[in-house]
């Protein structure tokens, strides 16, 4: 790496040219069987791997989480979910998991949510109450009023975790400039 201006550049990294893809997305739930029954049934997704204990241990699973997690974490529970395009969903159960007193505070470092996607946006909404999530939005908004039916609205699932519905992909919407006009 040299230094120009105080402007890092990395010299041993080549030009990327290309988008990389989404893999997956982790989640931190307080019931593990309650989020893998919301996310499957409301939502759509589909297991690919039960909900399991992982153990720290000496195993190569347990070394890994202690990279990650650092010593002490114990055990958690974790499932693993995919999405109908194929983005995988960790759900996390960790021991002495606290629900935050504010789980939607956007203007701090860190995702604040996630969007899924689904033509019938007032229904999915819907669901997504009955099953014991919630509204964070009074009804879905418009981004081209009277123009074009792009809509999104802000959820609560059940556990807290803020997610938004989007009626359309994420390009339409924004590709003619949402925000002007």
């Amino acid at each position: 790496m040299s230094m120009n201006s105080q402007t890092p550049v990395f010299e041993t990294q080549p030009q990327t040219a290309y988008p990389r893809s989404f893999s997956h997305i982790g989640i931190s739930v307080p019931d593990l069987e309650a989020a893998v029954k919301f996310y499957t049934e409301v939502l759509g997704w589909y297991v690919i791997m039960a909900p399991s204990e992982v153990i720290e241990d000496n195993s190569a699973i347990g070394e890994m989480c202690t990279d990650v997690f650092g010593a002490g974490w114990e055990r958690f529970r974790i499932a693993h979910l995919s999405t109908g395009d194929r983005i995988g969903v960790e759900l996390f159960e960790f021991k002495n998991q606290q629900n935050p007193e504010d789980n939607f505070e956007y203007w701090k470092t860190g995702i604040f949510h996630f969007c899924v996607q689904d033509p019938n946006v007032e229904a999915l909404a819907e669901k997504i109450v009955a099953a014991g999530g919630k509204k964070r939005m009074k009804a879905p908004r418009y981004y081209y009023p009277g123009e074009k039916p792009y809509r999104m609205i802000y959820m609560e699932d059940p556990f807290g975790n803020i997610l938004e519905i989007y009626s359309h992909s994420y390009e339409l919407h924004y590709s003619s400039g949402a925000y002007s006009g």
